[in-house]
């Protein structure tokens, strides 16, 4: 049977009220847990009030060794 590990992080967002991703930021980060064998399986912002969002909730899994 297969096991697999889970790992979850928030990504802070930034400008006066959230909601401002730095999108190359991000992206380094994807491609460096990529290359680390995890997988994005779930991404979602957390909203504070009419719309902004101070953070990214990010949510990978890859296989237990």
């Amino acid at each position: 049977m297969e096991k697999w590990e889970y790992r979850s992080m928030k990504v802070h967002t930034g400008g006066f009220l959230g909601g401002k991703l730095d999108v190359d930021e991000f992206q380094d980060m994807l491609n460096k847990l990529g290359a680390e064998g995890w997988e994005l399986i779930s991404c979602f912002d957390t909203n504070q009030s009419h719309g902004a969002s101070r953070e990214v909730i990010t949510v990978f899994k890859r296989r237990k060794p």
